[in-house]
């Protein structure tokens, strides 16, 4: 849980909300095909489910003043991969602000694979 105060209250946010809302802005970004499990509990629960969920390859950290996201993407072969992460980047970053007023100090993306 990632909590915060203002004037009203306490406001808390758990990573599994963020996850789930990162997760739908990335997989429509133009060039990601998809997310790939990070980490031994993903994979295990993918392999169960057989359905990939909005929050598979996404790692939250952080506290309220610098959030941190680690991405897990398989991209679209021969797209321009700088222009896939920028356009993830500023996504990510605009729409966890826009929903949370939280700011994201760090995106990391990394390419787990490539189809075509």
């Amino acid at each position: 849980m990632i909590a915060y105060e203002n004037r009203i209250g306490t406001i808390d946010i758990s990573e599994g909300y963020l996850s789930k809302l990162i997760g739908h802005e990335v997989t429509s970004c133009f060039g990601v095909v998809g997310m790939v499990p990070s980490g031994n509990r993903q994979r295990l629960f993918s392999k169960l489910s057989k359905k990939e969920l909005l929050d598979t390859g996404i790692i939250v950290s952080g506290n309220t003043d610098s959030l941190k996201v680690e991405l897990h993407i398989v991209v679209t072969y021969g797209m321009n991969i700088n222009a896939i992460a920028a356009s993830i980047t500023e996504k990510v970053k605009y729409v966890v602000n826009q929903a949370t007023g939280m700011t994201v100090s760090k995106v990391t993306i990394k390419i787990d694979g490539m189809k075509e």
